[in-house]
């Protein structure tokens, strides 16, 4: 075994590097490791990665992402990450449905839905940066930084997106659609109590009277839907106008 880490060169005694932290029986990649340890322990651990993620986004979601922030950051999936997997989820569900959601709505969202075939991996996330600058603002007293904002709602949306897999799932056993635009609504109730109970608990242990607090959260809950609707908007236009 090198005396020194193999990843930043420091001088080494033990398991772990002093200055990097990496592993000292660090070992060549094989299939077996791979899918073993890095994709099976990645995805699957309830303790570690992306379950762990889910689970703690839908038991604790504000306080676990708090505790993200401020640094206990080793257990969870990155944001991004976990965003694009449950995209690619999403995806994959949907070609077992037994209706497209083109056929489920009406001819008002027809653009949007053009737009979000093709670029659900961009649309999903445009909201963010506006929403992570008025959170910034409304909850400046947390001393949150902006990029701080960035990453928790990064995380939020994480949740919502989780959510949003609802229905296509509905959609693999029904194509009814009074029970599918039952079940949409719902959704839609859903998100917006998840994004209540997230940022409340965010924010919770920061010096915020309790009725200051519960104000500023549904105010940024709806602005939140407010804002997904208008850029959603803007998208259809944009789908009708220039997708074929």
């Amino acid at each position: 075994m090198t005396n020194n880490c193999l990843n930043c060169n420091e001088e080494i005694a033990g398991k772990f590097c002093s200055n990097c932290s990496q592993p000292t029986s660090t070992h060549r990649f094989s299939l077996s490791h791979v899918f073993k340890h890095d994709f099976v322990h990645g995805i699957f651990h309830f303790d570690k990665g992306f379950f762990f993620t889910i689970k703690e986004l839908f038991t604790r979601p504000g306080h676990s992402i708090r505790e993200y922030v401020q640094g206990k950051r080793v257990k969870h999936f990155n944001y991004f990450a976990t965003v694009l997997l449950l995209l690619a989820i999403i995806y994959f569900v949907k070609k077992w449905t037994k209706i497209e959601s083109s056929d489920l709505f009406d001819n008002n969202v027809k653009g949007l839905l053009k737009v979000q075939k093709d670029y659900s991996k961009i649309t999903v996330f445009l909201n963010i940066p506006i929403i992570a600058f008025i959170s910034f603002l409304l909850f400046k007293r947390s001393k949150q930084n902006y990029t701080e904002n960035l990453v928790l709602n990064m995380y939020l949306l994480c949740g919502l997106t989780a959510i949003s897999l609802v229905l296509p799932i509905c959609m693999i056993f029904t194509d009814n659609k009074e029970f599918l635009f039952v079940v949409n609504y719902f959704v839609t109730v859903l998100v917006f109590l998840y994004i209540i109970i997230f940022y409340y608990q965010f924010f919770s242990v920061f010096n915020y009277k309790k009725y200051d607090l519960i104000i500023r959260v549904i105010l940024i809950s709806i602005l939140y839907m407010a804002i997904k609707q208008l850029i959603n908007t803007i998208l259809n236009n944009v789908g009708l106008k220039y997708f074929h």
